[in-house]
């Protein structure tokens, strides 16, 4: 079973890794530190969510473990784990199409809304992880 029984973690190639989704009560680090910016996760078997900075990052319902986040300013990759078909809300710039690929095959385009959410689901099985990839075109 893939998760981060720290929820919230440093990886040797400066990503971040974080959520437990195998909880059965919300748990939260606050103020956590990487790289100047401070993070904030929440958890459990219901949702896992993200903030930088005070400011919404991912969200998974139900929830998930991500692990290696990197976001760049035209991508977002990250490997996640769950144990059932997962929602996806990602933060991105609003208004733009963006490619998402699925352990190297792409998925589909979408378009973020206004608010530059991103939202698409996926299913995912305890055992294994997926490696997911959004470019922006």
């Amino acid at each position: 079973m893939a998760v981060v029984v720290e929820l919230i973690r440093k990886e040797s190639d400066g990503t971040i890794s974080f959520g437990d989704y195998t909880l059965n009560v919300k748990s939260k680090v606050s103020d956590f530190e990487h790289e100047g910016d401070l993070y904030k996760v929440k958890t459990f078997n219901e949702i896992t969510k993200l903030e930088k900075n005070g400011m919404f990052v991912f969200e998974s319902v139900p929830g998930t473990s991500v692990f290696h986040l990197d976001s760049k300013e035209n991508q977002v990759c990250f490997q996640i784990a769950g144990q059932d078909t997962a929602q996806i809300t990602l933060e991105l710039e609003a208004e733009k199409e963006y490619e998402i690929h699925r352990d190297d095959v792409q998925l589909g385009k979408m378009k973020t809304n206004l608010g530059g959410k991103l939202v698409f689901s996926l299913e995912l099985r305890e055992e294994e992880k997926a490696f997911i990839k959004v470019v922006k075109l």
